[in-house]
């Protein structure tokens, strides 16, 4: 459904049972799905590919031009997943070529004045507080929370289930399953409490415990401690999921800390 105060392109696709509220514009390569809900004063621009399901607040601008000095109009796209809801203002760039799409997951949570910057990769069940801004080529993993006026470098990566605490400077890879807090940003714990939340029973949420003790509390250098996870922790899909995230890390992961002390993980 559209009023007659929208500018909708009469070759943009949108779904059955789709309201477009007015003072919304969306432009000719649009696709969206069934049973969403545009709110006004949205712009939903070209190369934007919208699941079923999704709720897009006033004020908020899809698909737009990356904020890249190398993108020279190419055609690439941002793909919002099934039953996500974006709030008011969010801003979410389509990608460049390095990649051809940004893409936010499914049912995630990007709430008021978040941005999602081109090239950026976020998983399903995600949540990116208000204020937060993720520069390119970022990749937030499934169950990831990110709070407000978090502020992300480009090319890092966050893992499953991580929580970031707000106001956080995020310059380096966040593995699975923790909090992190501090600045410079350091590990200061599990998280537990999300973890418990999604249906970990206490004899998972304390071996993923004993492995990040390990980690970052011990005091050992990465490759030690991966070294000693290996050999000491029993094989489980959690130990191969936390070992593969941090070996494969380009950016190297964040700091340990323990005692009111920094310690140097590198």
């Amino acid at each position: 459904m559209s009023s007659n105060l929208t500018n909708v392109h009469p070759k943009a696709k949108i779904g059955k049972g789709t309201e477009i509220s007015p003072f919304v514009t969306i432009y000719e390569d649009v696709e969206i799905g069934d049973n969403c809900w545009i709110g006004p004063n949205v712009t939903i621009m070209n190369g934007a590919r919208i699941g079923h399901g999704v709720k897009i607040f006033p004020g908020a601008v899809i698909s737009g031009d990356p904020q890249d000095l190398k993108y020279n109009g190419e055609v690439t796209y941002a793909i919002i997943g099934d039953g996500t809801t974006v709030r008011e203002c969010v801003t979410v760039n389509k990608g460049t070529t390095a990649s051809g799409k940004t893409v936010v997951g499914k049912n995630c949570l990007l709430m008021a004045y978040a941005h999602v910057a081109h090239d950026c990769i976020i998983g399903n069940n995600c949540v990116i507080a208000n204020n937060a801004a993720l520069a390119g080529h970022i990749i937030v993993e499934d169950y990831a929370v990110l709070g407000g006026v978090t502020a992300v470098h480009q090319f890092v990566k966050i893992g499953q289930h991580a929580f970031i605490s707000g106001g956080s400077l995020v310059r380096k890879d966040v593995p699975p399953f923790v909090k992190a807090a501090k600045e410079p940003l350091s590990y200061v714990g599990v998280n537990s409490i999300g973890l418990k939340r999604r249906g970990f029973d206490d004899d998972r949420i304390n071996r993923i415990e004993d492995i990040y003790r390990i980690i970052f509390v011990k005091n050992h250098n990465v490759s030690r401690a991966l070294s000693l996870v290996e050999s000491e922790m029993e094989p489980s899909p959690d130990r191969n999921t936390i070992l593969d995230f941090i070996r494969s890390s380009e950016r190297g992961i964040m700091k340990g800390y323990t005692n009111g002390k920094y310690e140097n993980n590198d």
